[in-house]
């Protein structure tokens, strides 16, 4: 046989020959008709003696597989074996044929729905006034949702299924490393058709999602209309409006460097965070600027009341509290992802398909990666270091701690009025783009190429990015700018969905395989998005750090990782929580929700604030919202760090980013493998923080 003959029968058929080595006769399932056994058998002997002993081991697969998913309704013994005598592919070229034909098309459809859906949300994600009821309809609405349905029904997704290989996790871990690009693109394609899930469900989960999005993006808090017992002085400005819980945090962040209001500031925005998620806020108090709000006695009044201290309440109005709908709302995204269950045989929970399919990371390792950072030692140290600048004991709110910065940094006020001046509104941001690129590294070139990919858009809620899913589209980079202009907060914000919109741009634009469009999951866009967030101050102008600036830095990077772990820890086992009791009420899940998030914090976080049962862990929205998605934040941000001590090591962002946002949708550790030469985990990110300490103290 040829060399090239050989090679083109090795790369064809043996890498998913281990996969079968270990069945010696086809498995069926017990769902199978009663007629498929002996068809399949038929079948089987007819394809070897047509197409050689040598693909024995796909024919076998490709069988078993198309089996798996076939249903009654899909026809008969005659049709099944139709369709298997005239769309096995046991001709290279062929086989050639179909997949670039399915990679092409399924890019096509895949980015012009996603440019429906982008359209269909416009008037929920973006600040274009009013959202009406209609508006409400056609965000809920998925045009995406009866695609599946539709490629199982004309057979297009059971040519796949006949053709490329399903694989396990576990496989992918074992083998991939051995796989070549092509290999890689052809796991993906099958994955595409991994689950049979029909219409109804698929829009029950949009439609769940997009009625949680909702109530997040819309729970607001005025904070110029709270107040504390004494009726004293209002601690924020006029027309402040926070959002829930991205703008408190943040707020909490930005009020250490109010000497005099700052502490008092942390103390209310704690209050309102726990009466957020015990659900004693008042139903009154959410996105109501009409209204003033003692987070302390829980008394709501006129704002347009000029009381007195010591007055006698009678402006007071109804506070009756929120109901209990932050849980009912997280309560519905469970009971919809649950839907899928059944037609999900390899991940039969949202769990499973989390972790299994789409992060690639087994739970019982991603907690073992928190676990280590939440119980890691250096935590008391740092800890300790904290309690030395602030000059008192943490905390509560401490979990926010916002210092690890040089002195010579500005203060939030200062670096608002920076911003506000420099991008009055988001179009002043699109122009910017460029010049913020270079100054990451990236060339004039590369810089311009990408800004033209990019779309910055007037955010709804605090700010996010959506990338696009076909290569002549571009990616939004929605942030929040008030009618005063963009403040810090919101450039924070920006530039780190630039990042993610960065990254999705090489990823989809600058990828070999369309299918292999992409990272590997969420935590690594995350991860290359806090890279650009954490050279925020150098693209305002500011100082390049020095090594004490970078020893402050990998303390901030790990203290955040500290928090968010245990806020991921929390999500988790609110989720098992709700399989575990899958008739709960909303009720019955708030209290479970307090639970967890207490008993955690009593765990890993207590004894270094010196106070219990805090609930504070549970306060993150993307509890709500976003399904199982907060552990991704600790793993992106061990991720982040990996992936920048390798661009120390080059020497620039720019070309290191493009590199790793090129590498597509593989397996984690073996893209972090091909980034920077090491696995996914905390070590790196533990050193560096052992390192910072060492320096500072």
């Amino acid at each position: 046989m040829r060399r090239g003959a050989i090679l083109l029968f090795i790369r064809a058929f043996c890498p998913y020959a281990s996969l079968m080595a270990h069945r010696p006769v086809i498995a069926l399932p017990n769902s199978a008709p009663a007629w498929t056994r002996e068809s399949v058998a038929k079948l089987h002997k007819e394809l070897i003696a047509k197409y050689g002993e040598s693909q024995q081991a796909r024919i076998k697969r490709g069988l078993e597989q198309v089996v798996e998913y076939w249903r009654a309704s899909d026809g008969d013994a005659e049709q099944f074996d139709d369709f298997v005598r005239e769309n096995f592919a046991g001709d290279e070229t062929i086989l050639d044929a179909i997949f670039r034909r399915y990679q092409d098309l399924l890019e096509q459809l895949r980015g012009h729905m996603h440019e429906i859906h982008r359209a269909f949300r416009q008037q929920a994600d973006l600040d274009l006034g009013p959202i009406l009821g209609c508006d409400e309809i056609f965000a809920g609405y998925d045009p995406s949702a009866h695609v599946l349905d539709d490629f199982f029904d004309n057979k297009l997704a059971f040519i796949v299924l006949l053709n490329f290989p399903l694989t396990t996790l576990e496989q992918r871990l074992r083998e991939g490393g051995q796989w070549t690009r092509r290999q890689w693109a052809e796991v993906r394609l099958a994955q595409t058709f991994a689950k049979r899930v029909p219409a109804d469900v698929n829009l029950a989960i949009s439609q769940a999602a997009s009625a949680s999005d909702r109530y997040i993006s819309e729970y607001n808090i005025w904070m110029d209309h709270l107040i504390d017992d004494q009726n004293s002085v209002r601690l924020f400005p006029p027309k402040l409006r926070l959002l829930s819980h991205w703008n408190l945090r943040d707020e909490i962040k930005a009020s250490y460097a109010d000497k005099q209001r700052g502490f008092a500031k942390q103390k209310m925005i704690q209050q309102v965070m726990e009466r957020i998620v015990t659900q004693t806020i008042p139903q009154a108090a959410i996105n109501n600027p009409q209204l003033d709000w003692n987070p302390y006695s829980n008394e709501l009044r006129s704002a347009a009341e000029k009381t007195a201290p010591g007055a006698t309440g009678k402006e007071r109005v109804d506070s009756s509290a929120e109901p209990a709908t932050r849980y009912a709302m997280l309560l519905k995204t469970y009971q919809a992802a649950r839907k899928a269950d059944p037609h999900s045989p390899t991940a039969p929970t949202l769990i499973a398909r989390r972790f299994d399919e789409d992060r690639e990371i087994p739970e019982q390792r991603a907690r073992a990666m928190l676990t280590q950072v939440v119980s890691s030692p250096l935590v008391s140290k740092v800890a300790q270091l904290i309690e030395l600048r602030l000059g008192r004991q943490l905390e509560a709110f401490d979990l926010w701690y916002n210092g690890f910065r040089p002195p010579s940094t500005p203060s939030e006020a200062e670096l608002d009025a920076i911003v506000a001046k420099k991008y009055p509104t988001a179009e002043a941001y699109q122009r910017d783009i460029p010049h913020l690129l270079m100054k990451l590294g990236f060339s004039s070139d590369r810089a311009r190429y990408l800004a033209a990919h990019i779309v910055v858009e007037p955010a709804r809620g605090s700010g996010h990015a959506m990338g696009a899913e076909l290569r002549s589209e571009k990616a939004r980079l929605r942030t929040r700018v008030e009618k005063t202009g963009m403040s810090y907060k919101s450039f924070n914000i920006a530039v780190h969905e630039m990042g993610h919109n960065v990254e999705q741009t090489f990823s989809l634009n600058d990828v070999d395989f369309a299918m292999l469009q992409g990272v590997p999951n969420t935590a690594f866009t995350e991860a290359l998005a806090f890279v650009f967030q954490g050279h925020d101050l150098e693209l305002l102008g500011l100082a390049a750090p020095d090594a004490n600036a970078e020893a402050l830095k990998a303390l901030n990077d790990f203290w955040m990782t500290y928090e968010i772990s245990g806020v991921a820890l929390v999500d988790m086992g609110v989720w098992h929580w709700m399989y575990d009791h899958p008739t709960a009420s909303p009720g019955q899940l708030k209290e479970a929700t307090l639970e967890i998030a207490r008993e955690l914090w009593n765990r890993y976080y207590a004894p270094l604030f010196g106070r219990k049962n805090v609930v504070l862990l549970a306060i993150y929205s993307h509890m709500i919202d976003s399904f199982l998605y907060l552990p991704d934040y600790p793993i992106g941000h061990m991720i982040a760090h990996q992936i920048e001590e390798q661009m120390k090591k080059a020497g620039a962002i720019g070309p290191e980013f493009e590199r790793m946002a090129r590498i597509g949708r593989i397996t984690p550790d073996l893209w972090m493998e091909t980034a920077t030469g090491k696995p996914v985990g905390p070590q790196a990110l533990l050193a560096a923080a052992q390192n910072a300490l060492e320096t500072l103290t």
